[in-house]
């Protein structure tokens, strides 16, 4: 009996602990969950899987006043090994770019103006 008993207690902290970790991964934060109304409108990303990752997104903001840039740029994902992540933010109520490229300066500036741009890369472990 005492057998038993030690096997539910199992069963039961094993059925939490999962249950929790479910709950966790489809409740991570977004950028529409941050002040500033963001938009994820564009994204390019180079193909080399050999050396640094370069990635490449174009954000709108509705709220200007209110939004959270750093925040929005810590969520976005970075590598090690020197990759490179940058985030440019352009306000929604004028022109943005839908495309961006690879190569600099990855949109067209004399139709688009961005009114932030943040970078973020990862760490060189050794």
């Amino acid at each position: 009996m005492k057998k038993n008993k030690k096997f539910w207690w199992f069963a039961i902290g094993l059925i939490v602990i999962l249950a929790y970790g479910i709950w966790e991964s489809f409740n991570q934060p977004s950028i529409k969950d941050l002040p500033g109304d963001f938009e994820e409108v564009a994204f390019v990303r180079n193909e080399q899987n050999k050396g640094g990752i370069l990635r490449i997104y174009a954000v709108t903001v509705g709220d200007i006043p209110h939004a959270d840039f750093d925040a929005c740029a810590d969520l976005f994902p970075t590598n090690d090994y020197g990759s490179m992540t940058k985030i440019y933010f352009f306000d929604k109520n004028k022109p943005y770019p839908t495309e961006l490229s690879l190569e600099p300066p990855h949109y067209d500036g004399s139709k688009y103006e961005a009114i932030s741009i943040l970078k973020r890369t990862g760490s060189s472990k050794e």
